[in-house]
């Protein structure tokens, strides 16, 4: 053995043989080290672990920390600048060390050493002053050491080695003891969290709150909980995790509305959810199970992922689970079996915590509308829904017109909620307190518009067989409503503008004038101003009645207006129906924002009344969306084309109403309730449309 090259190798032998170099035992005795001042080093290190043991600050002594306190003792020992343990082969990359950072030997020689379990002292590099000791501890835990200084002795090398094996023996133990004081530390901060999310309430924060304590607990980036929405189409029973359907994802970073809708069958969350079995996915870009179109949607790289099934609470074993708690992308390397652990400990509070806001959201929805609807009723009055400009000009001018006698006609499309209008001028104005009369002018022929308008006379005609007022008398000192204006036959509206006029009616069959004192509101789909163009509509009349007017865009030019409409009608027939409120999902918003809406608020209102009687959930999901005329359906003209805008709207009329006759197979009186008319009104519509024969 010289200083440039020394090397002692480890004989395997059987139990009776001797002669060579004694094979360092797994552990030596501090005493036994003691007395051998070859083996200085390993007494060193029974000193380092010693103390280390009798630690008193109520840490566990981990693996790390006792490689950082023996090192630096070792190399005292040895006289060594520098201690450092290296890891396996191929890569053979340093870890725990101690001192002045040196050059490695080269991995021909550590893996040599490792190779022929032999421990060597050679040259450390360029400088021939300095020498290194290559120390296999024999171990997984510690493959091999390095200690370099400078005039290093081959006499210490039994020794070095001895206490590197020591070392070695002695690292899975402490690693033991710090992973059962990390998982118990990991476990109380699982407590804490607990106790944190109990304070949540409310639904949307509490998901947001453990999204975030599963980051902090697991370590990683993102987490999401997914819940289970039964396809109603298909699943009238409510659904199991065998049922079709949808999984929404919340918080969903990254999509809009913050949820993320998925197939129940997709991915690895859809697998948890149907095989109730937790999954872990180490490489996600090579594991086949991971839907690569979530992170097309989303803009967000997956690399790893856990996944463990969401029960409801109180669920028995075998039961089906409501959803899936999902985390992504350790921090560092992929998910332990003590992160699975952890999360599937979090998963049952979740779901307890989960079952409560959603109750109390519920509860919270419910008395929300109903004080809303109690304000209402209280004040007498009905609000204009909506977010956009157009509906914040409305209010405005609705509130300034109100205390006013001023004509006010009101002019859009059918279903814009031109009554709604009317409505609000009366109740806000000084004769609120007075009727409120609706005529819908497109229902009267000229034989009976004089007798309903202005009131008939005993015997006055045949069936006259009382007196009988007309509409006029009946909203004196408060507000008439004359509905489709644009209906009224020439003979009606020279009548009515007299009347306007004079402020006096004479009933029919009668000769006494009787005055009245009635506001007139007025409301048409019909473009009059056209009409009086091509002399269908009286201009006198156009002029008395419009003194003020207002048009109210359609609800596909103020989509920002559909959503708190949806909602409020939801509240309206939850109420009526004496079920709990449901809410719209955001794939459900999107949808009903992104719909044209033909037939405007009345058939938003009746697609969302049909929701709340046919649904069951608490959540509006897409599938229970159904509209009678969709965008787009063949036979519709589309802007640009070769129709004018009145043969356009016939044509549409015809098609709109046609889809809701065919929904309801030819029930007229069903397909009028549909569309919001009286079933006289829809005839008369048909004959005007040319729909006799349809």
């Amino acid at each position: 053995m010289t200083a440039d090259s020394a090397t002692i190798s480890q004989t395997r032998r059987s139990p009776g043989e001797s002669g060579g170099a004694p094979r360092p035992p797994a552990v030596l005795p501090a005493a036994a080290l003691d007395r051998n001042a070859a083996l200085a080093p390993a007494a060193a290190l029974a000193r380092a672990a010693g103390a280390l043991a009798r630690r008193t600050d109520g840490d566990a002594a981990g693996a790390d920390a006792l490689a950082a306190a023996a090192l630096p003792e070792i190399a005292a020992a040895v006289g060594a600048r520098a201690a450092v343990l290296i890891g396996p082969p191929p890569h053979f990359r340093p870890g725990s060390s101690w001192g002045r950072d040196g050059e490695l030997p080269p991995r021909e020689t550590l893996a040599d050493c490792l190779d022929r379990d032999a421990a060597r002292l050679v040259p450390a590099g360029d400088d021939e002053t300095c020498t290194t000791m290559i120390l296999p501890g024999g171990a997984p835990a510690l493959p091999i050491a390095v200690l370099t200084g400078r005039g290093l002795n081959p006499t210490d090398l039994p020794g070095a080695w001895a206490a590197i094996r020591c070392l070695a023996a002695l690292l899975p133990g402490a690693g033991a003891a710090e992973n059962a004081a990390g998982r118990a530390a990991r476990f109380e901060r699982l407590a804490a969290a607990a106790a944190r999310l109990s304070a949540v309430k409310e639904s949307g924060p509490l998901l947001e709150a453990l999204a975030s304590a599963a980051c902090d607990l697991l370590d990683c980036d993102r987490a999401s909980i997914f819940l289970h929405v039964p396809d109603p189409a298909s699943d009238r029973d409510g659904g199991g995790r065998t049922g079709p359907g949808q999984l929404v994802g919340r918080p969903a970073l990254g999509v809009e509305g913050g949820e993320l809708s998925i197939p129940a069958d997709a991915g690895v969350v859809g697998e948890v959810f149907h095989s109730g079995e937790p999954a872990r996915v180490a490489d996600a870009a090579n594991d086949p199970r991971v839907a690569a179109a979530v992170d097309d949607r989303t803009g967000y790289e997956t690399r790893t992922l856990l996944a463990v099934p969401l029960y409801p609470p109180g669920s028995p074993a075998g039961g089906a689970p409501i959803g899936v708690f999902e985390a992504m992308n350790k921090a560092e390397g992929a998910f332990t079996s003590l992160d699975e652990e952890i999360l599937a400990a979090l998963a049952p509070h979740a779901a307890s915590a989960l079952a409560n806001a959603t109750e109390r959201d519920a509860l919270v929805r419910s008395r929300d509308a109903a004080a809303a609807r109690a304000a209402d009723a209280a004040d007498g009055r009905i609000r204009l829904i909506g977010e956009s400009p157009a509906v914040a000009t409305l209010r405005d001018t609705v509130n300034r017109l109100a205390a006013t006698d001023l004509p006010v006609l009101v002019t859009g499309e059918s279903g814009t909620g031109k009554e709604v209008v009317a409505t609000c001028l009366h109740d806000r104005g000084p004769r609120s307190n007075g009727p409120f009369v609706a005529v819908n002018c497109a229902a009267l022929t000229e034989s009976l518009l004089e007798s309903e308008l202005f009131g008939h006379e005993r015997g006055a005609f045949t069936d006259a067989r009382e007196a009988r007022p007309g509409k006029f008398e009946l909203a004196d000192g408060g507000t008439l409503f004359l509905d489709e204006i644009g209906d009224m036959s020439p003979g009606g509206q020279a009548k009515l503008l007299r009347v306007l006029e004079q402020r006096v009616v004479t009933r029919v069959g009668g000769s006494k004038p009787i005055p009245v004192d009635v506001r007139v509101v007025a409301a048409t789909n019909a473009d009059l101003a056209e009409k009086v163009a091509n002399k269908s509509f009286r201009a006198d009349l156009y002029y008395r009645l419009g003194v003020v007017t207002h048009h109210l865009p359609p609800l596909r030019e103020r989509p920002e207006d559909v959503i708190p409409l949806a909602e409020h009608f939801l509240a309206t027939f939850a109420a009526k129906a004496g079920r709990p409120l449901p809410r719209l999902s955001a794939e459900a918003r999107k949808r009903l924002q992104a719909h044209a809406w033909p037939g405007n608020v009345r058939e938003l209102r009746n697609t969302i009344e049909r929701v709340v009687y046919l649904g069951n959930g608490d959540t509006v999901e897409p599938a229970e969306l159904t509209f009678l005329l969709a965008p787009g359906r063949p036979g519709t003209a589309g802007a640009g084309g070769e129709a004018k805008l009145t043969e356009a709207t016939r044509d549409f009329q015809r098609e709109f109403i046609a889809a809701a006759v065919d929904r309801v197979r030819g029930n007229m009186s069903e397909a009028a309730k549909l569309l919001g008319l009286h079933r006289s009104n829809l005839y008369r519509k048909m004959k005007q449309l040319g729909m006799e024969g349809d």
